[in-house]
């Protein structure tokens, strides 16, 4: 069981832009090896910080006017959105220590 909501083209918006709490998005895909890598991961990091960052997981195959909009073109892209804007980005899939260094922004480290 994800700690991640799935988000789609519907309600990203809602969940992300217009969010009061930072917001890590995971744009996926179920084909893609290492976005099944880092899930656990973001899973973890959504579970530490619980109250202070939303995780959120858009399927880039599902919700393709979302991925087109952010020019995902390689995956897993991760972005931290703050007051609806982009405040850091990951890509690939990274160690725990790493994912938390790159969204320092939005985790308070």
């Amino acid at each position: 069981m994800s700690a991640a909501r799935d988000v789609t083209d519907a309600t990203f918006a809602s969940e992300v832009l217009e969010s009061e709490t930072p917001v890590i998005v995971d744009f996926w895909a179920e084909w893609c090896g290492p976005c099944r890598q880092v899930g656990p991961i973001l899973d973890k990091i959504a579970e530490e910080n619980e109250g202070k960052v939303n995780v959120v997981k858009v399927n880039v195959d599902d919700n393709p006017a979302t991925a087109a909009k952010y020019g995902i073109t390689s995956i897993p892209m991760m972005m931290a959105f703050k007051d609806g804007e982009i405040v850091a980005k990951s890509l690939g899939a990274k160690p725990k220590p790493a994912l938390e260094a790159d969204f320092a922004a939005v985790l308070g480290g």
